[in-house]
């Protein structure tokens, strides 16, 4: 099946929309859309899926700032083209030139060279696409093998990346690999995890690795919407369906039809929305605010929670059948501090990130910084370490480190454990005095490790739970 195109007619010519709309309205590969206004067709572009602007020079005011320009930016995959009069030759040029348009051509314009250029400048949009899509997969690739023999990170082979999820912990691993057979299924997708462990990245990886990957993907956060403008986003609504309703909206479901939704939040929807949602995942039906007739989208849905879904079923306040609906795979991000291992490769990976971002060259980060950010408990997870990198890249001094000075005062309170913390005791202890004090020091650091979580310190030191509390009571050890 033929892709359609979705093409914005910027322009108050009733004229020139009359020959674009004849040029491009009988053929079915092309969905017109009428914008009057720069400040409509901004709008209509951050609503719609769009392929395609056509844009009249008469109505950009500013050649510096005006939707082509803005597009460049923001919707770089969308193809561009203006048209201007002939006596504003320079101005067009000026303005193609700043927007990147494909072309800008005279008017009028023949009905057959309108069509024709939407065709090329969509083609050449859709190889600028592939090229980019082959020349990220490219540099991955070459970026693993590359990291793989560097230095610091050969001994456990290097670092991995699934899109742009870094990681080195086996956890992760096995969460990324689980992710990719998610993958190349048509099951929907829950995601579970703290706020600020990349929820959101793992969907796009997910989407980015399906058969989905050239349809659109869409996000939409659930959290603190009332039920009408939720069931307007995701459904839409017709003009005049509730106050405010000013022009019909499509709705980002029939919006992604043949991609891929993404619910962030989903466990903040109301008992009433989760019926809604519940009928669209069993029969793909959008119904959208004040229309007597049913569509369908065939949109595959990734949803996520900071909050655990089961938990909130058992106590009535999520319907357990939209939950085994979401839960086609389940998957579950570990927090940052479930995984200290991978702090280091993060952080080389948002310095090297950030470092470009304000070109400004950092040799590299000292041990003591290392040290203090592995002994932190994060409790923003990957997104407060991100930004605790941007912020000490912005502050480092141009060619030199990233010290212990750089961090934020919230890391003058982390304790880091010392290299000689198991140290032998001095001479004249015998050896079962050594063993009870290397023991006493190897337990009481994995519990501080743990911040006194009973049950991962055993498990790290391959003991018991009883077995932990009988050495904590034979030590006298408590939390501080």
């Amino acid at each position: 099946m033929q892709t359609e195109h979705t093409v914005l007619l910027v322009s108050a010519d009733a004229d020139f929309l009359d020959t674009a709309t004849e040029a491009l309205g009988a053929d079915q590969d092309y969905r017109l859309i009428h914008c009057r206004s720069e400040q409509e067709a901004a709008a209509r572009l951050n609503e719609l899926q769009a392929h395609l602007i056509i844009c009249d020079a008469e109505l950009i005011g500013d050649e510096s700032a005006n939707v082509l320009v803005s597009a460049r930016i923001s919707h770089p995959h969308v193809a561009r083209l203006l048209f201007g009069s002939t006596d504003a030759a320079e101005r067009c040029a000026e303005i193609a030139r700043r927007a990147a348009s494909y072309l800008y051509v005279m008017k009028p314009a023949p009905r057959d060279l309108i069509r024709l250029l939407a065709k090329r400048a969509l083609e050449l949009s859709e190889l600028s696409r592939r090229h980019r899509v082959l020349s990220r997969e490219l540099k991955i690739s070459m970026d693993d093998d590359i990291f793989a023999q560097r230095e610091e990170f050969s001994v456990k082979g290097g670092w991995s990346q699934f899109e742009k999820l870094v990681y080195v912990s086996a956890k992760m691993a096995e969460l990324c690999a689980e992710a990719k057979q998610a993958a190349q299924t048509e099951l929907p997708v829950l995601i579970q995890g703290e706020t600020g462990t990349g929820k959101e990245l793992l969907a796009r990886a997910i989407h980015f690795n399906s058969k989905r990957m050239n349809s659109p993907m869409h996000v939409q956060n659930c959290g603190g919407m009332s039920d009408d403008t939720l069931h307007s986003e995701l459904f839409g609504h017709l003009r005049g369906a509730f106050t405010g309703a000013v022009s019909d909206r499509l709705g980002l479901f029939r919006a992604a039809d043949g991609g891929t939704i993404f619910l962030d939040e989903i466990s903040e929807i109301s008992p009433s929305f989760q019926v809604s949602l519940l009928r669209f995942l069993q029969e793909g039906e959008v119904k959208p605010l004040g229309a007597d007739r049913l569509y369908h989208a065939d949109v595959r849905v990734i949803a996520a929670s900071n909050r655990p879904l089961e938990k909130l079923v058992e106590k009535g306040e999520f319907r357990r059948d939209l939950y085994y609906r979401l839960k086609g795979f389940e998957l579950h991000i570990p927090a940052l501090r479930e995984r200290p291992e991978d702090i280091p490769v993060l952080t080389e990976f948002f310095v090297e990130k950030y470092a470009g971002v304000v070109g400004r060259r950092v040799v590299g980060v000292t041990k003591d910084v290392l040290a203090k950010l592995e002994a932190y408990a994060f409790p923003g997870n990957v997104r407060e370490l991100e930004t605790e990198i941007r912020r000490m890249v912005a502050v480092a001094e141009q060619g030199g480190y990233i010290a212990a000075r750089h961090l934020s005062p919230v890391f003058d309170r982390v304790t880091v454990r010392r290299d000689d913390a198991f140290d032998l005791p001095a001479d004249g202890s015998s050896l079962k005095q050594m063993v009870e004090t290397l023991e006493k020091r190897a337990v009481t650091a994995s519990l501080q490790r743990h911040h006194w979580n009973q049950s991962r310190a055993a498990d790290e030191l391959g003991l018991s739970r009883v077995g932990l509390a009988n050495k904590i009571k034979r030590y006298g050890l408590q939390n501080a």
